[in-house]
């Protein structure tokens, strides 16, 4: 069975490889945010998630699983507030309990930081690092910002498993590329470093030759 996702985007309308797909307050570039349908489609995000997700749960409450996307170079204190709000309000008002609470806490941490046992229930997570999530608080429902992340949902089915193979395959021939230009680069600076030797060598020889005939030059002077 092909792993199933929902996912929202902000700022565009859809992207082709989403689940479910939201437009929220645009930002450039546009973030996608996955969220799970239930607790085995959350199982499948923690599976093949990226390292360029951060994760989003209600703290100490049931919830759903929401997942944002940041672009490559990115980090964690990179998000933009707006899309940092949008995602905790999100992951609320997907709470049983916390979408009808008050002054809840929204716990996030990169993807890389979440801990998976066999022991575990299906959507079941820890963390490895407890200093690396971070917690926002929404102090109440905002109806505004769910309805219009609502109203530009659309349902996808992507593959995960083979996004996530994509994803890590472009991630090593882009590294498989940086190795190589560095060896180029090595070897050009190598040969240029031979070359510059020669050129030294040379030079001090062809000084060495002058002097050799100047002297010669002197003792022939001296005899006349």
């Amino acid at each position: 069975m092909t792993p199933r996702q929902r996912a929202c985007c902000f700022g565009v309308m859809v992207e082709p490889h989403t689940e479910m797909a939201m437009s929220g307050k645009v930002v450039s570039p546009p973030y996608t945010i996955y969220m799970g349908k239930d607790k085995y489609e959350n199982e499948d995000l923690i599976k093949y998630g990226w390292p360029e997700d951060i994760w989003f749960h209600v703290d100490k409450l049931s919830s759903a699983h929401v997942y944002l996307r940041l672009h490559k170079g990115q980090t964690i204190d990179d998000i933009p507030k707006d899309v940092l709000t949008d995602c905790a309000h999100l992951v609320k008002g997907n709470s049983i309990q916390g979408c009808k609470m008050n002054n809840i806490n929204v716990v996030y941490t990169p993807w890389s930081n979440l801990r998976k046992t066999g022991d575990m229930d299906v959507g079941q997570i820890g963390f490895h690092r407890q200093k690396d999530v971070k917690s926002i608080n929404v102090e109440k429902k905002v109806n505004e910002i769910l309805n219009r992340l609502e109203k530009t949902k659309d349902e996808r089915f992507p593959d995960l498993a083979a996004e996530k193979e994509s994803r890590d395959r472009e991630e090593r021939n882009e590294k498989k590329a940086q190795i190589q230009e560095m060896k180029k680069k090595e070897k050009d600076e190598v040969k240029k470093k031979k070359e510059m030797e020669e050129l030294r060598n040379y030079t001090s020889l062809m000084k060495s030759e002058n002097m050799s005939s100047n002297q010669d030059g002197n003792d022939s002077d001296e005899f006349m």
